[in-house]
């Protein structure tokens, strides 16, 4: 039950994310990878591990956004 919160968890990050790569909304990365991080930590509870990579990868994707956009764009 909790990877599968997870998993729903990391889908609706990954949803969001999705528009926060258009410039100058960004900035948006810096609520989403927190809930990423969330759902990641639910994951680790699970087990099983699809949640958990899921919000990992999530997670990873928009710190790098952030990092490519100074952490503002």
């Amino acid at each position: 039950m909790l990877n599968v919160l997870s998993v729903l968890i990391g889908l609706f990050a990954f949803l969001l994310m999705i528009p926060a790569f258009l410039p100058l909304l960004g900035i948006a990365n810096w609520l989403l990878v927190p809930i990423a991080l969330f759902g990641a930590l639910i994951g680790i509870l699970s087990t099983r591990n699809s949640g958990r990579n899921l919000c990992l990868i999530v997670a990873a994707i928009g710190a790098f956004r952030l990092f490519l956009g100074g952490g503002i764009f």
